[in-house]
């Protein structure tokens, strides 16, 4: 399969595409190029950047994004639609808790309990599982046909991949447990123990501080199963054959080095990578003759064999970018095979920036020619 039949492939047929790769590679370029396709292709795509920068927004043609869904306008063929979001972690946040609590009353004491507001924003990992939930909310409610996912940059996006796992765990964790057990009157031989637990924690970080988060867990409780079920439906989610892997790099080392991690890391989670792109390539140059493609020792040695002729100067320079060109090559090569058969998209240096749709459609060209 060629590199642009096989991101063709993911735009134009599967459900779930997550894009994944370190800062500044052009992922979010990437997610939005490959919804603009699924739209093209008569789908409606939403695009999702977890990046608090605005370059989806601006590349998109949106002033702003916000939590939910903004519809992008383009001559779509039916039934195509474009939509674009920003996650806000703690709408997010605020959402799942309203929908799991008992009651508006229960809901209501956790979104005002100080615990609460501290964390839903701030929480390491907190982001990374409001991800994954808003994800699973886009492909659960029927709208879309086509969600992709602009992750945070590799590692975190590790902690994207592990959130609902994380979560379980977090639920299942023994100091969990203890802080829920005072709620619970029938275990009061427990709570006796726990409560000198507190007493104990109280002492490092203040009577007000685990005051506060008993009161956090004791609003919470009943709501754990949902969580836990939610948790295991995206793991399931991202298991399906429906939910596609892009790795997205640059022919820079530190990139490639990145990738490759990422690329293990997704392999010991039993997840193929489905595309590798690479970004802002140089271009080889050059036409179809056969002395075009030699290589750069090649024509250096065609330009010092043409020393004082006015060519001389033109196959030096040539000389030089085919030799950048190689040794970007050279550094993703190992990257390339290490997700193999995954079809590989190279994508070159652009005349411009990507600000606009007209931008998103140059890289389209590369990526689903």
């Amino acid at each position: 399969m060629t590199a642009a039949g096989g991101l063709a492939a993911l735009a134009g047929s599967h459900g779930v595409v997550v894009c994944c790769g370190s800062g500044g590679v052009g992922k979010t370029t990437t997610a939005a190029a490959i919804a603009v396709e699924g739209a093209r292709r008569g789908r409606r795509a939403c695009v999702v950047t977890i990046d608090p920068a605005k370059r989806l927004a601006d590349a998109l043609g949106l002033a702003e994004l916000t939590n939910e869904p903004s519809r992008v306008e383009g001559d779509w063929p039916e039934p195509g639609e474009l939509w674009a979001l920003m996650l806000d972690t703690k709408s997010t946040f605020d959402g799942l808790v309203t929908r799991y609590a008992g009651s508006p009353e229960q809901a209501r004491a956790i979104l005002e309990n100080r615990l609460y507001r501290n964390i839903a924003g701030a929480l390491s990992g907190t982001q990374e599982y409001m991800a994954m939930e808003k994800l699973y909310e886009l492909h659960a409610d029927g709208r879309f046909d086509l969600v992709v996912v602009d992750t945070p940059p590799t590692r975190n996006a590790l902690d994207f991949l592990d959130a609902p796992r994380r979560l379980t765990r977090f639920l299942d964790n023994r100091v969990f447990r203890l802080l829920m057990m005072p709620t619970r009157a029938y275990m009061r031989a427990v709570s006796v123990a726990t409560q000198a637990f507190l007493r104990t924690i109280s002492r490092v970080v203040g009577g007000e501080v685990v005051a506060d988060a008993v009161a956090f867990f004791q609003a919470f409780e009943g709501m754990e199963e949902g969580f836990r079920v939610r948790a295991r439906r995206m793991e399931e989610l991202l298991a399906d054959p429906d939910t596609a892997f892009v790795l997205v790099a640059s022919p820079r080392r530190d990139a490639v080095g990145e990738a490759l991690f990422f690329a293990d890391k997704l392999r010991e989670s039993s997840i193929n990578v489905d595309a590798l792109v690479v970004n802002r390539l140089h271009p080889r140059f050059g036409g179809e003759g056969g002395q075009l493609r030699e290589g750069a020792e090649a024509v250096r040695a065609r330009a010092e064999s043409l020393a004082g002729t006015p060519l001389a100067p033109f196959y030096a320079n040539l000389a030089d970018f085919r030799q950048v060109a190689e040794r970007e090559e050279t550094h993703f090569a190992e990257l390339a095979a290490r997700v193999a058969p995954a079809p590989v998209a190279r994508v070159p240096f652009l005349a411009g920036d990507v600000h606009d749709l007209d931008g998103l459609t140059a890289v389209g060209r590369w990526l689903f020619a």
